[in-house]
């Protein structure tokens, strides 16, 4: 069968509609009027035979037929994109949307007054943030890079360790005024300790210490559990009760004195950063560029 170039023409168009999220938006990218994605978009459906698209008057989404499509036909779609590149000589040229899924630490504690330099590194290149409750489709979903803690969770993505993170047992004198300070990991069972919950599994973190050889498990307990590390370190701040956060981005609140560490003995345990991307033979340029700089920023702190 002889290939058809208007289904990959509105495979095109399909795919500016899911990434701009409507047809008003496809129509800015990709240059032709809102009735010209219409056309596109049922030209390709009748070709195919079935609807990929449920419109209404507020939103364009995918059915269930159109998704399978799309997850298929993505991944052709940014191979060919970087064969161009690299015909035209282009394949390092760091440019063009990058959308990154990011970890909810890691954004406003670590890269957040930080992302200025690597814009102006860039200036052809934008990004947009966003934060889902954890990595799921990053075909389906538009995004180019997702940047985590913790273990790889979906064979189908590639993960790339970038660096492990310290955790950080900490509370504010306030607390410790009122409550004491604990001599041991192990007091914390009598201690007012915040939670924060795994995505993953729906229940909490456990709070594990790690010092030279020696491990220790305690089961903590608290009044508060957290989906939202800012606001969790937050209620420690104001002496709620002990937490354990990543040892980025408290520095300053350490040097202040604002919190306290208390168990500078037991940093052995670690948190992994990864970023992970779709399985791709060889990732965009803004990609590896992007990684390259979290690496960078997390080495210095």
């Amino acid at each position: 069968m002889p290939f058809d170039g208007r289904i990959l023409s509105g495979v095109s168009v399909l795919a500016a509609v899911v990434e701009g999220g409507s047809f008003v938006k496809a129509a800015e990218l990709i240059g032709i009027t809102d009735s010209g994605v219409s056309r596109a978009i049922s030209r390709l459906e009748a070709r195919l035979g079935v609807r990929l698209l449920d419109r209404t008057t507020r939103s364009v989404t995918l059915t269930d037929e159109g998704r399978r499509f799309y997850e298929e036909v993505k991944p052709h779609l940014e191979a060919i994109e970087d064969a161009a590149a690299i015909a035209s000589g282009a394949a390092s040229a760091v440019r063009g949307r990058l959308k990154v899924d990011i970890d909810p630490f890691f954004l406003p504690l670590v890269l957040a007054g930080r992302l200025g330099s690597f814009t102006e590194r860039y200036p052809e290149l934008s990004i947009e943030f966003v934060t889902s409750e954890h990595v799921g489709d990053l075909v389906a979903d538009g995004v180019d890079l997702a940047i985590r803690f913790g273990q790889p969770r979906l064979a189908s993505l590639v993960a790339r360790k970038l660096i492990e993170a310290p955790i950080l047992t900490v509370a504010a004198p306030r607390y410790l005024e009122r409550f004491g300070r604990p001599a041991h990991p192990s007091d914390l069972v009598r201690h007012r300790c915040l939670q924060f919950l795994d995505p993953y599994t729906g229940r909490s973190f456990e709070w594990e210490f790690i010092r030279d050889r020696e491990t220790l498990d305690v089961a903590t307990k608290g009044p508060l559990t957290f989906t939202d590390p800012k606001s969790m370190l937050a209620e420690c701040i104001a002496g709620t009760g002990v937490a354990q956060v990543i040892g980025w981005g408290v520095g300053r609140l350490l040097e202040s004195g604002e919190l306290i560490d208390l168990f500078p003995d037991w940093h052995g345990e670690r948190f992994p950063l990864f970023a992970f991307h779709p399985s791709r033979k060889h990732p965009p340029a803004k990609v590896r560029a992007f990684v390259d700089f979290c690496v960078d920023i997390t080495m210095e702190l």
